[in-house]
């Protein structure tokens, strides 16, 4: 149980302070030694480098030489070459650091191998943060972009650096919140998040271009729905049941507005004088025009607390889990209360958010399973698809009730017993937590099925 749960962590972040955080943008930050509750920073340690990059991986060196006289072609002064180090956990783009005389910048480029060119488009990310730094004062400075694959074989883009603390999946041990001070923290973050749905984005021509018109749930849901099915592997789900769901539940948008499409704990940098202060938000790869509930939605997928399942807590990767940190339900109310939407079925952008971030996590697993990565991290995603499989079940199951739920289990039951082989492969232990989230009602025989189903008809 211990090696499979360890290898579950590719998200989690070390706050010891040995370089090995596991976001590509966890790192682009400088963790500093703070002690909130006394309200007072020591200054020696202020400007310590707790997070480091590491070594570059095998497969993924970045040609410096390249890069730096691109860097000047573009109008760049930097001096001497630099020292390039990569951050370690990178699930979706690779990001590099590079440390020159006389400047600190961060680089940013797609994985090689099969990807979702949406999930890893530079020009979106960059254009958004340059469009957004007028308006919304949580973006890195935007340095160049570079669109012409010849320099290093892909797309990237630079920008500076910028210093704070990362909230990744456990605090760093100095900083020591009480109950008030993370409730704070957790508030001011959902806040950020409420900011940048209130942008007008009317008012600037690079945002509008982000929009493709109304239809967003529509076109997310049925967009999701094909990528999945693209990365499936032998060893996950076919999610049948829920893709149904989804498709049948789809509303219109609530509303369109800015959405960062990733938001989480360890995408945003927190002061170093006051962790509970946002500065920073990172990752705006996926950021586009949106339906503000779908983004609500997917940001409550990684919302772990701390009565949560032990996969759940091994694969966690923001502290969400302590005292004073708001509930996934908590967070839902607040959000409406401050910005006056109103919703009739908050299980679709439930349901919806996970089997997102099981696509997400299969299209990451899909690489590793077909050798087009070797980082060690992603060797056990799988298992997190069957949780976030059994979860979405769950609350199907819960919208529904029994009697509904299996009518859509009904016309599945090839699928529900390919499944059902796969869930019976994994380790007893784990066999055992997915089980207990799936519905009793999944696993009940085919002929009660077809009764229950034809008692719904009647």
């Amino acid at each position: 149980m211990s090696d499979n749960n360890n290898n579950l962590q590719s998200s989690r972040s070390n706050n010891s302070g040995n370089g090995n955080g596991n976001n590509s943008s966890d790192n682009l930050a400088t963790d500093s030694h703070t002690n909130q509750k006394s309200n007072s920073t020591d200054k020696s340690l202020t400007h310590t480098v707790l997070d480091k990059g590491g070594e570059v991986r095998e497969g993924e060196e970045l040609d410096a030489q390249a890069v730096t006289i691109w860097l000047r072609e573009q109008g760049v002064e930097v001096v001497g070459e630099p020292v390039v180090t990569q951050f370690s956990g990178g699930a979706s783009n690779w990001t590099y650091r590079l440390q020159y005389a006389n400047q600190d910048l961060i680089l940013r480029r797609p994985p090689k191998g099969t990807k979702a060119k949406s999930a890893h488009d530079m020009v979106r990310e960059y254009t958004v943060q340059k469009a957004l730094v007028k308006v919304y004062p949580y973006v890195p400075k935007m340095i160049a972009l570079c669109t012409d694959e010849a320099v290093i074989g892909a797309d990237f883009y630079v920008m500076e650096r910028m210093e704070g603390i990362i909230p990744r999946a456990n605090l760093p041990k100095e900083i020591d919140f009480d109950t008030s001070q993370t409730h704070e923290l957790c508030t001011n973050v959902i806040d950020a998040l409420i900011k940048l749905h209130q942008v007008d984005y009317q008012q600037h021509p690079e945002l509008v271009a982000l929009g493709r018109g109304e239809g967003y749930c529509e076109r997310q849901v049925s967009g999701w729905d094909k990528r999945y099915v693209k990365a499936k592997t032998p060893n996950v789900p076919s999610f049948a049941v829920v893709r149904q769901w989804l498709a049948n539940h789809t509303p219109k948008d609530s509303n369109t507005c800015v959405i960062h499409n990733d938001w989480r704990f360890d995408n945003v940098i927190l002061a170093a004088d006051d962790p509970t202060q946002v500065i920073g938000v990172l990752d705006w790869e996926m950021a586009t025009l949106g339906d503000p509930l779908m983004d609500l939605g997917s940001a409550l997928a990684y919302w772990i607390e701390a009565d949560d399942n032990i996969i759940m807590q091994q694969s966690r990767r923001q502290p969400t889990h302590l005292a004073g940190m708001m509930t996934r339900d908590e967070v839902v109310e607040y959000y409406l209360a401050q910005t006056g939407l109103e919703l009739d079925n908050w299980t679709f952008y439930e349901v919806f958010g996970l089997f997102r971030l099981a696509g997400i996590v299969q299209q990451i697993y899909y690489r590793f399973y077909h050798k087009q990565t070797s980082n060690p991290a992603f060797k056990n995603f799988w298992i997190i698809v069957h949780v976030l499989h059994a979860k979405c079940l769950k609350l199907i199951a819960k919208y529904e009730g029994d009697a509904l739920f299996m009518n859509y289990v009904q016309p599945h039951l090839a699928d529900r017993g390919i499944d059902a082989t796969t869930i019976e492969q994994l380790p007893g232990p784990l066999q055992a937590v997915i089980k207990s989230v799936l519905p009793k009602a999944y696993f009940a025989p085919a002929a009660a099925i077809e009764q229950d189903a034809k008692s719904i008809d009647k």
